[in-house]
């Protein structure tokens, strides 16, 4: 538990540090792009502290200045970094809006342009949805996690609908990126933390053009799929 206490002190001072570098450069960064960086950087140093290696495969399947919807599943809270230190595009959270209540780390959200969604508010959850599609008509990619929260025993869970609008309302393609090792990194229901190698592979891109809100379950279904396979194959 030494280890585990050392890297939560860890976690919680380069939060600190970051989040004020991440504010500071928001005001000179009108893309947020830098503040992406930054928020890469911090990622990588958690991981690092964790003793945590990551691989990543599929990187040829997609185009890094290409706007994407990209759907990872969720295993563990060390996703976030994983995703963030080792998928090397430009991407903006969908994230839920609890965490922009966090000090600091929440004015860094916003100022890396992340969309926070409320998820006990429908109203306010669409909203935060035709922004998002409005960004990426824009030509920006977003990263959501389409189970809405982690996993309780690391299998996937069923998927939430809201990212499916946001898809069939923008026309992006979707990539489904499939982490696999962190839920024994640190599972949700403990709070010690384990080192271990993860392997994160992206996916090829999915169509949405032709699928409308009336037909995203059909589109659901289909990345939730691809999603399985993959993460069970190598299970």
């Amino acid at each position: 538990m030494i280890r585990t206490a050392f890297i939560f002190v860890w976690v919680v001072l380069t939060t600190a540090f970051f989040s004020v570098i991440a504010i500071i450069a928001s005001l000179f960064s009108r893309t947020g792009d830098f503040v992406h960086i930054i928020a890469r950087i911090w990622a990588r140093s958690i991981l690092m502290a964790s003793r945590v290696h990551v691989r990543v495969n599929g990187l040829s399947n997609i185009e890094p200045d290409k706007s994407y919807i990209y759907m990872a599943n969720h295993q563990s809270n060390f996703d976030i970094p994983v995703l963030l230190g080792y998928l090397p595009v430009q991407f903006r959270w969908l994230a839920k809006a609890e965490l922009f209540k966090i000090p600091m780390f929440g004015r860094a959200m916003l100022g890396a342009g992340y969309v926070k969604i409320d998820r006990f508010n429908q109203q306010s959850a669409f909203e935060s949805i035709s922004e998002a599609a409005q960004k990426m008509k824009n030509g920006v990619s977003v990263m959501i996690f389409p189970e809405g929260t982690r996993s309780k025993d690391g299998r996937i869970k069923s998927f939430k609908k809201g990212g499916f609008v946001m898809a069939v309302d923008s026309g992006v393609p979707i990539v489904p990126v499939i982490i696999r090792g962190t839920w024994p990194i640190m599972a949700k229901s403990s709070l010690r933390i384990n080192r271990g190698d993860v392997e994160m592979e992206i996916a090829g891109p999915i169509d949405t053009i032709g699928y409308s809100r009336e037909t995203k379950e059909e589109l659901m279904e289909k990345v939730r799929t691809v999603i399985c396979q993959k993460f069970e194959k190598a299970n």
